[in-house]
């Protein structure tokens, strides 16, 4: 029994990992049709971020973990800067094509950038242990980490759910979604809602790379290249361009990565993340709760 419960405590940790980031890709995905590839990237940023500032918070007698507010501000900086110098010229001029190389090669840009730095270089590099208290319940121990990650994810969701629903801002995101010309008629000033979508998204995933060193403390130029697999994969699996649908496509990433880790192999995790991917794709093509939307012609 407790070894079915840590499989399932583990999944809904990495699952929730996977949904914060997820929720960044399918909301870029949403307002611009764009596969966003540098969002993984977003993480590295903020992981970094928390290796500098976390012992500096901790110095003057503050929490660790409010440095992630530090990290929110510098991703969303970084996710602006992309958007306004990379992504919007070439939106301008080209086509989802040249949108998408461009996003592969920011990627490589801000991998190389990191490593190019002396205080970070190509190293791996370990952060301050932050919440690594267990909770046991009898035979069962679940540390404080994995509590607050899955109980974090579901709040951000639901708050972000309702932002979408509720605000002005998040009603003109809904807009620009479902048609950015009539949004641009209604007078929405789409380059704005893009720019916001950037950096909403950024700062998740600064969130998301606190959730992720807190259980696996270490940080490399590279982790956000993994992490942002997984998390496009769950994006896709629930539905990528739904918010709901990027939470249950990490659920379900983690579940099933934890789960054959458990009582199959650690080396076929991937193999079966793929091909539940792949299924899911051949039966309804839009993700689990996307919407297939027939193309006029």
């Amino acid at each position: 029994m407790s070894t079915f419960m840590q499989f399932i405590t583990t999944g809904l940790r990495l699952g929730s990992v996977y949904a914060l980031i997820a929720l960044g890709y399918t909301m870029v995905y949403g307002i611009i049709k764009l596969i966003n590839f540098a969002h993984g990237d977003f993480i590295m940023v903020g992981g970094y971020t928390l290796f500098f500032t976390i012992p500096a918070f901790m110095k003057l007698g503050l929490p660790g973990w409010a440095a992630v507010f530090i990290a929110i501000i510098v991703c969303a900086v970084v996710g602006m800067l992309v958007e306004l110098l990379a992504y919007r010229p070439v939106r301008k001029r080209g086509n989802n094509l040249t949108s998408l190389i461009t996003a592969i090669a920011m990627s490589f840009i801000l991998e190389n950038l990191a490593q190019a730095i002396p205080a970070i270089g190509p190293d791996p590099r370990v952060p301050y242990m932050l919440f690594n208290n267990d909770i046991k319940i009898g035979s069962f121990s679940i540390s404080v980490a994995t509590l607050i990650t899955i109980v974090v994810s579901a709040i951000i969701m639901i708050g972000l759910y309702q932002f979408t629903q509720k605000t002005k801002i998040g009603r003109a995101m809904r807009c620009v979604s479902e048609d950015k010309q009539a949004a641009v008629l209604m007078g929405i000033n789409v380059n704005k809602v893009i720019i916001i979508t950037f950096a909403i998204g950024a700062g998740l995933a600064a969130v998301a790379a606190l959730m992720y060193i807190a259980q696996y403390p270490k940080v490399t130029t590279t982790m956000g290249a993994t992490l942002g697999i997984y998390a496009f994969v769950s994006a896709v699996l629930g539905g990528i361009g739904s918010l709901p649908g990027a939470m249950l496509g990490g659920i379900i990433i983690g579940i099933v990565q934890s789960g054959t880790s458990t009582y199959i192999s650690s080396s076929m995790a991937d193999t079966f993340v793929y091909l539940i991917l792949i299924v899911v794709l051949m039966v309804k093509p839009a993700g689990i709760l996307g919407k297939n939307i027939g193309e006029k012609v």
